[in-house]
């Protein structure tokens, strides 16, 4: 259940940016199975221009495919495609990146649930400033009676591009949701990105998000998600509309 619920929104320190939008829970999928999804935003109110060589946000649609696979009870992988289609442009390939995660088990019967991911990949100079970048994003997570909540505090660095000389900076995640019936879950998640750590950015530079969101629970084996991502600062895309829709494949 709570894989299924919390499939939603992170903003990345860099690179990804509103590729794949995910706070992440706890567990990790369980051995055996495989779940396919696909991350769809549009950027309603985003740049309108390059910026550091990068194409422009607003209007632009960004599809990503992830494959995850549980190999044992404390362990998956994830694989990332990452595809936008700009303003006028055709559909064009953004890069790809891999997520190894290992994870507590729940029948060791943690208060929390507790794991770690980390991410690796590549993405094209033209839709990032940094084209090679590394996460690390530890998890904790917990469910109380009907409230959900988790919480990922995240660092990651680019080893290629504008930021490389920067090491490693802050992102950190939050999402609470509450069970409004049994199918319905609604809550809001916090994305940051707050900058270098020692030496965080100016606020109006850095980039804070809030996203109301809805998770619908039709079945255990469907994912189905859908929020409205609102930036406050001026580092942020200031309006986006995401879904996300996954498929869970037994055994």
């Amino acid at each position: 259940m709570r894989y299924l619920l919390l499939s939603l929104f992170a903003l990345p320190l860099f690179a990804q940016e509103n590729y794949e939008i995910q706070v992440y829970p706890g567990e990790s999928l369980e051995a055996g199975h495989t779940m396919i999804e696909l991350h769809s935003n549009f950027t309603v109110q985003g740049t309108k221009t390059k910026q550091d060589g990068v194409n422009p946000t607003e209007h632009a649609w960004h599809e990503t495919i992830e494959i995850t696979h549980g190999f044992t009870p404390w362990f998956e992988t994830g694989w990332y495609i990452f595809t936008a289609v700009q303003p006028g442009g055709g559909w064009q390939w953004v890069g790809d990146h891999i997520r190894p995660r290992v994870a507590i088990p729940e029948a060791w019967k943690w208060p929390v649930g507790l794991s770690l991911s980390l991410e690796f990949g590549y993405q094209r100079r033209s839709f990032s400033a940094d084209t090679w970048t590394l996460e690390i994003r530890p998890i904790i997570d917990k469910k109380i009676g009907k409230w959900y909540w988790s919480f990922n505090p995240t660092v990651g660095r680019s080893f290629k591009g504008e930021n490389a000389k920067l090491g490693f900076e802050f992102s950190p995640n939050f999402k609470w949701g509450y069970d409004i019936t049994p199918k319905i879950n609604a809550g809001m998640e916090y994305y940051g990105a707050l900058g270098p750590i020692g030496s965080f950015d100016p606020l109006h530079e850095q980039q804070q998000q809030f996203l109301p969101a809805i998770d619908l629970n039709v079945s255990p084996k469907w994912e189905i998600n859908f929020g409205v991502g609102v930036g406050v600062t001026h580092g942020t895309d200031h309006l986006l509309v995401k879904a996300i829709i996954g498929y869970r494949f037994d055994r």
